[in-house]
């Protein structure tokens, strides 16, 4: 039996991270992963794969508005196929680097599925047994096939699926408004597929204000997808022709048909083949592996990071998990929790959605002061020659002070953005120091200012 001084189950994000960094401190590192490839969810079928598409799509929706523009372009359309090669070729180059650094002889690399026989210890389904002094758990999310009838039986498409068409689907549904749905819905749609998305909540994108959901919904119906919201699903069926979702809408019984049907209805951790009652390992009601603020789990020498124990299905939080899960693994000293004050949270539909820091509603419910401004892109000169007019840019300020407190940014390159208010939550900067700054005219990162002003004008000046 194999003994490591380190043992990472899961090669994605925070596996691969925390691995890294447990090879500064010991010699004997192994990381397990039983994927097809390696790589993990974000490389291979989330991240880059999706973002990649939904840039091609965004290139044939201008093409195709060129009219705006002053520009006739014929017969701008998806060639699916090729759509698909690109896809493949890039993601092959993040992929093979990442593989390239797995398999560089600093890891004792397992292609294996493991579950847990004791707390130190880890059996492959290769037959061999394993064992550690510290472990890592990242073994990431999976799709969440919620208890509907006939929703599992029908076997609908799931995002892999999805980001593996080669070819033009004629209709799709989508189940759900969360970000994976909403972007895929809206690039099904631009790529020219009849798309119906149905939420079960009253809104999108949810888990943003609902100032955010407006927008993005608002943009979707203009844009030509069916979106039906505050519904109750009742069943699907499969039929000769494709799908048919039953559902219960403004108080009646409805159905949609469609050619195809998408299950983006969320994900959950993917830890159910791991036995860990057997480790003694603590989940929460939704499966998720509980964790102290230094990401150990219930027993002390057992850490997770990544998806699989949240809070966020983020890249950059799970790295910043599994690097700090190492460090603390060896007892390195001065290390700080992760802080998820100045989390960065992007939604690549357009326009696209990002946010940092704190929200009004979070403000409010924890009794504090603060003041709001914003400014509309379909007001700004920018966003007006480039007919980028969905949206508008929201900062929160300490009134008393001017500190930046976060900021909301729903437009074109919002993601982009945001980062200017990433770095000012960072460096605790108030309104007044950003206004310091000069802005170049015209551009789309100057639309900030004007609430910058606003605020400047409603908050001491220190």
């Amino acid at each position: 039996m194999a003994h490591y001084d380190f043992l990472v189950l899961g090669g994605g994000s925070a596996g691969f991270n925390a691995a890294r960094v447990a090879r500064e401190f010991c010699d004997h590192v192994a990381i397990v992963d039983g994927a097809r490839e390696l790589g993990g969810l974000c490389i291979l079928r989330g991240c880059m794969p999706s973002k990649t598409l939904l840039y091609s799509a965004e290139v044939l929706h201008l093409a195709q508005h060129g009219a705006a523009f002053g520009l006739h372009i014929d017969s701008a359309r998806a060639d699916m196929a090729a759509l698909h090669a690109r896809k493949l070729k890039v993601i092959g180059e993040f992929a093979s680097y990442r593989e390239q650094a797995m398999t560089s002889g600093k890891y004792t690399v397992h292609r294996a599925a493991a579950r847990f026989l004791d707390p130190h210890t880890v059996a492959f389904d290769d037959g061999t047994t394993h064992s550690a002094d510290r472990i890592l758990i990242a073994t990431g999310s999976r799709v969440s096939w919620p208890a509907i009838p006939g929703l599992a039986e029908s076997k609908p498409w799931t995002s892999d699926d999805v980001l593996e068409l080669d070819f033009l689907p004629e209709s799709v549904i989508v189940l759900g408004g969360g970000v994976v749905a909403c972007e895929l819905a809206q690039f099904l749609q631009r790529v020219g597929a009849a798309v119906t998305q149905i939420q079960r909540s009253l809104r999108v994108l949810k888990e943003f204000s609902p100032e955010v959901s407006a927008v993005v919904a608002r943009a979707f119906t203009d844009g030509g997808i069916e979106l039906l919201t505050d519904t109750q699903l009742v069943s699907v069926r499969r039929t000769d022709a494709g799908f048919t979702v039953s559902f219960h809408h403004g108080g009646q019984l409805v159905e949609r048909h469609a050619r195809h049907l998408l299950n983006a209805l969320g994900r959950e951790p993917d830890t159910s083949a791991l036995a860990l009652t057997t480790a003694g390992v603590a989940t929460d009601p939704g499966g998720r592996i509980r964790i102290n603020e230094w990401q150990q789990t219930s027993q002390p020498h057992i850490y997770a990071g990544g998806d699989c124990t949240g809070p966020f299905e983020i890249v950059h939080t799970a790295v910043a998990q599994g690097e700090l899960a190492a460090r603390h693994a060896f007892g390195r000293p001065g290390l700080k929790p992760v802080d998820y004050s100045g989390l960065v949270q992007v939604v690549f539909t357009d326009p696209q959605v990002a946010v940092v820091g704190r929200t009004e509603h979070e403000l409010q419910s924890a009794g504090s002061a603060w003041v709001a401004a914003s400014y509309p892109f379909d007001d700004h000169g920018k966003s007006i020659l480039m007919e980028a007019k969905y949206g508008y840019v929201k900062v929160v300020a300490d009134p008393a002070t001017g500190r930046i407190l976060g900021a909301e940014i729903v437009g074109k390159d919002a993601g982009e953005l945001i980062h200017l208010f990433s770095v000012a939550l960072a460096m605790r900067a108030t309104v007044h120091d950003l206004l310091r700054a000069h802005w170049y005219h015209p551009t789309l990162a100057e639309i900030v200012t004007y609430p910058l002003e606003e605020l400047a004008e409603k908050c001491a000046h220190p």
